[in-house]
Formats: structure tokens, sequence, C-alpha cells
């Protein structure tokens, strides 16, 4: 279950290229990117299952799950990497209101999502969970999505001890500056520029350059991964 765009994108076509079919759950706003996915996908002769739905409406996103095994019958793996970010530099003046959302839509729904695909997972199974950089570094601006990023850091090695016994893996991908679309769309332009240039590398990662860190926690060579995080930025960022 990943995003239509930006990393999401680029986890389901070399997932695709590996041989695996896909399910995209995407926001109604974001059918043109989603159908855009799709067809990269079926480029590499997969399938691509398109499920709009809302993921902040978590208390009913079971239905995401019965859509999903409907198509396929199971879950081999589950990639919860949908979220939202919002800035604020004065803390005084955050909206409550978007703190609630942000939890719903990075953590809440995560919860959600997993407790009703675990039915149809089976031994060998992984969950893969996207957090982020900041969680370990901080950030001024976006408290409310590091929280949320922080907690699915708990979540992904809480859960993995939990799942280990039944043999299903549970790990998380945490990037460093990526130029997604959710880049641009959370702040002003004028931000955008030189938008990760202060990292060691110069310049910011490329969703294309995440995502086999995905592919390999989802392969049986990560057979040993229970509640890790891999971090695909230069250390010390």
């Amino acid at each position: 279950m990943i995003s239509s765009s930006g990393i999401g994108r680029s986890i389901a076509v070399l997932m695709a290229r590996e041989g695996a079919d896909i399910s995209i759950v995407y926001l109604a706003d974001e059918e043109a990117d989603a159908k855009e996915t799709k067809a990269l996908v079926e480029k590499e002769k997969r399938k691509c299952l398109l499920i709009p739905f809302d993921l902040t409406q978590w208390k009913i996103c079971n239905t995401v799950i019965d859509a999903h095994v409907q198509e396929y019958g199971r879950i081999d793996v589950l990639v919860n990497n949908a979220g939202k970010q919002e800035m604020e530099n004065d803390f005084e003046k955050i909206n409550l209101d978007t703190v609630e959302s942000t939890f719903q839509a990075n953590i809440l729904q995560m919860f959600a999502i997993t407790k009703y695909a675990l039915p149809h997972m089976h031994k060998g199974s992984s969950i893969i969970n996207s957090t982020s950089v900041v969680t370990f570094r901080g950030t001024s601006s976006m408290i409310d999505y590091a929280s949320t990023k922080g907690a699915i850091v708990g979540f992904t090695r809480s859960l993995a001890k939990n799942l280990i016994k039944k043999g299903i893996r549970v790990n998380a991908v945490a990037p460093g500056p990526v130029h997604t679309p959710l880049q641009p769309a959370s702040r002003p332009a004028e931000q955008m520029e030189g938008f990760g240039e202060g990292a060691q590398l110069g310049r910011p990662g490329q969703p294309s350059e995440i995502a086999p860190s995905y592919v390999f926690l989802a392969s049986n060579e990560s057979e040993l991964y229970h509640g890790q995080i891999l971090h695909p930025y230069a250390l010390g960022d």
C-alpha cells in the first residue's frame, strides 16, 4: 500500500521490476499521478490496483485491505508510506487541528492499516514503514511531523518484537532530504531554493535512490532484519 508519487512511485516501479503486483492508495485529487504510476507498473508486466481513499479516515480503512485482498488474495509486503507535513516556525501559532490531522495521516492510519492487513499476511511477510531523518535530528518548523515520525520508529521496533515469532518482519526507512512533490506542496516557493544543498552530499536525494532500501527490506535477503531503521542519507547530516 503505497502513495502514488515521489518515493511511493519509485518503490512501486522497482518492486514491480522484482515481480510484485501492486496496490496503490491515493487521494482523489491525485488520480492523475496514480494513473501514471499504474502505467509505469504495468509497463513492467505486473498488475496495479488503484484504491482511492483518504487514509485519515482510519476508522474505516479496513475497506482498503478488503479491496486488495479481493484482487490478490493475500499480502506479502505492506509498505506504509503515506503521510503529510506542514510547516510552522512559530510554535505558539501552531494549529492544533493541523497537528491532529498530521497524526491521523502519519501514524494512526498506519496502526489501522497494519492491524487489518495482518490477518492476510504470513510467515516471511514484511512490513516496511516510512519515517524520517528529522526524527533523529529534530526540526524547528515541523514539530508535529517529526513527532509522528518518531512515533513510527517506536511503532516499528515494538511491532517487530510483537511479530517476530510469527515470522513477519517489521522495519523502517528514514530518508534524509529527498526531492518529492511533498516538499514544494508543504512550503513557500522561496524555501525550496537550495533545498537539500546543506546536506553533506550538497544535494537532496532522489526517490529512485531511496526505493532500493524498501526492496531490500521486502526481500528474503533481509531475513535478519527485525525492528531496524535504514538511513539512506549521508552520515552526519
